[in-house]
């Protein structure tokens, strides 16, 4: 029996709500990661490669190692508000994307590209006002394309998380998430109130008032020695 498996293409996508989306358009991505029990950022191999926050819903694409056929394929079907997700297996030795490939995706109003791969071209993201790029770096050295295989709209290991079609990706300075769209009102919820916890605690810290207490009664409680000598004295 022929399988299509790993040369396939979802048409449909659900795609999350774009006020559901605008959710995180104030909030940092430490403070989602947090309120995600702090395990839902991806690694740091993946790093921003520009200044614009990543924010829109994920189209996502599988593409074998040195061919970015299902990428060209996937800005075609993408829309205004979506980022392309690209499961490059984390290859480093040929960039996935370039300048032309940013710029006919900018001008369909996608909002980024995360990638688990290099990019080339890479000083042109700089000029990107209202583009996102991150990537696992930059690599002259160019992809092939119309070779195939891969996948669009499935599963996508993005850094050492899963990505779905269709979730929340926010990414800034500090890193990139992703988001389950039946989970993103409690999420950005909790992280709304997160943040404002942490900017009056801030407030405290800068007027000199913050309360350390709880370092101490944290060692005692976990059976912590202090001995009143000098390491060598023992």
């Amino acid at each position: 029996m022929k399988t299509t498996a790993g040369f396939r293409i979802y048409t449909k996508l659900n795609r999350a709500e774009p006020a559901l989306v605008e959710l995180f358009r104030d909030l940092a991505v430490c403070d989602i990661d947090d309120v995600m029990q702090k395990i839902a950022a991806a690694n740091s191999g993946i790093k921003p490669m520009n200044q614009v926050k990543l924010l829109g819903t994920a189209v996502t694409v599988k593409a074998p190692m040195g061919d970015n056929l299902m990428f060209h394929q996937a800005i075609d079907m993408a829309q205004a508000g979506d980022v392309i997700v690209a499961d490059g297996n984390g290859c480093t030795e040929r960039a996935i994307c370039g300048e032309n490939m940013m710029q006919i995706a900018r001008q369909k109003g996608i909002k980024g590209f995360l990638i688990d791969g290099t990019i080339r071209d890479s000083e042109a993201t700089g000029g990107l006002e209202d583009f996102a790029v991150f990537a696992r770096g930059a690599m002259a050295n160019a992809s092939f394309k119309g070779l195939g295989p891969g996948e669009i709209n499935v599963p996508v290991s993005i850094g050492g998380i899963v990505v779905y079609p269709g979730d929340i990706i926010v990414g800034d300075r500090d890193g990139v998430v992703a988001v389950r769209p039946k989970d993103a009102k409690a999420i950005a919820e909790a992280a709304a109130n997160l943040r404002d916890a942490q900017a009056a605690n801030l407030e405290l810290i800068l007027k000199g008032q913050s309360d350390r207490s709880w370092v101490m009664k944290a060692l005692e409680a976990k059976g912590c020695s202090f001995i009143e000598k000098t390491w060598d004295e023992d």
